[in-house]
Formats: C-alpha cells, structure tokens, sequence
C-alpha cells in the first residue's frame, strides 16, 4: 500500500515557476514508476510527466522543455518543476504510483493516487 500527498500548489502570474511535491508513504517507493497528471474544468485527467524507478523520464510534449521530474528515493518525494507556466496550466495536479517499472502515459497503468493539488495560473 503507497499513500500519496501533494503539495506545493497555488496561484502563480503566467511566466511563473512553482514546485509541486509529492510525498509517499511505504517502503518500496522506490520500486514504483511515479507519474504527474492533471485534470482542468470539464477535461479528461492527462499524462503531464512519468519517471521510472531509476530515473528515466516522459513528457507530455506540452510541458517538454517547461516542467522537470524528479525524484528522491530517500526522501520517498517525487517533484515536478513548472517554469514558465500559462494559463493553458491552470488544473488540479495529481501525483500516481505504478506498480510497473517505466512510467506510463495511460492513467489506468496507475495504481496509487494522491488527493490532488490546485494550480491557478493567471495570465
């Protein structure tokens, strides 16, 4: 069992950066893919960024070159670095756990998820 919880949300002006956390609860975090995804009002929930257990990263071309994960196996913390946000990034963030070894863009692939955490970009 992983319990996830993020944070580090909030309101941002567009050209912003923000630090999004997610801390994991368990032993064996660090054998699970980890993944950010988000969902905005009246839209699917999408694959934004997946690292894998030993570091190998995915984007969704949106944020490529924009947002940065990582991850801190001794901290049980996975981060998602947002630079230069806009008001297309405006959504609440979610922090997933895959049992699988890569991370996916497919949220059903997921099988922990956090409760979630607001960002508001405003333009």
């Amino acid at each position: 069992q992983v319990q996830l919880v993020e944070s580090g949300g909030g309101l941002v002006q567009a050209g912003g950066s923000l630090r999004l956390s997610c801390a994991a609860s368990g032993r064996t975090f660090s054998a699970y893919a980890m993944g950010w995804f988000r969902q905005a009002p009246g839209k699917e929930r999408e694959f934004v960024a997946g690292i894998s257990w030993i570091g190998s990263t995915d984007y969704a071309d949106s944020v490529k070159g924009r947002f940065t994960i990582s991850r801190d196996n001794a901290k049980n913390t996975v981060y998602l670095q947002m630079n230069s946000l806009t008001p297309e990034d405006t959504a609440v963030y979610y922090c997933a756990a895959s049992r699988y070894s890569m991370p996916s863009s497919d949220y059903e692939t997921y099988n922990y998820w956090g409760q979630g955490t607001q960002v508001t970009v405003s333009s």
